[in-house]
């Protein structure tokens, strides 16, 4: 298994992970997801390749995409609120359900964690659904810690 950023023979890879993303969602919360959607389509996800704000890193093997991290990286300066500073947003990371168990995600984290650092940034923030356990858990592994909690009541 290797890691690089995402080319464009990547994207149909990226999409179908993408997809299974959605799945878990869907399955997690189908009173808010739909069935069988992904959150970035083909021209979205090309647009994103090549740009210092949106890297995708990508971990293949024999030119399979195995997994990706997608992040967005933020510069604050002179916000009234926020203090100056860059930040890292993983957007998704998702690693193929049959290759998981691998270390594959713990690699892609890793990877995105120097990047951020080599792009100055200060932190790296993420969200993940409470529905979705299995990736709380991972997070939790690599040292992440809740920042802010989202509340609803459902109606």
């Amino acid at each position: 298994m290797k890691l690089r950023l995402a080319i464009p023979e990547d994207v149909p890879g990226i999409l179908e992970l993408l997809r299974q993303v959605g799945q878990v969602h869907y399955n997690g919360r189908p009173d808010i997801f739909r069935d069988n959607a992904q959150k970035y389509g083909p021209s979205q996800v090309l647009s994103m390749l090549g740009k210092r704000e949106t890297p995708i890193l990508v971990a293949y093997e024999r030119k399979k995409v195995l997994g990706y991290c997608m992040m967005q990286i933020q510069s604050y300066y002179r916000d009234t609120v926020i203090r100056d500073h860059t930040t890292c947003y993983i957007d998704d990371l998702c690693v193929d359900e049959k290759a998981r168990g691998k270390h594959i995600g713990t690699a892609l984290y890793e990877a995105a964690v120097a990047l951020a650092k080599e792009q100055g940034c200060a932190d790296i923030t993420l969200n993940v659904w409470t529905c979705n356990e299995s990736a709380m858990k991972f997070y939790e592994k690599l040292g992440l810690k809740p920042r802010k909690i989202t509340m609803e009541q459902a109606r």
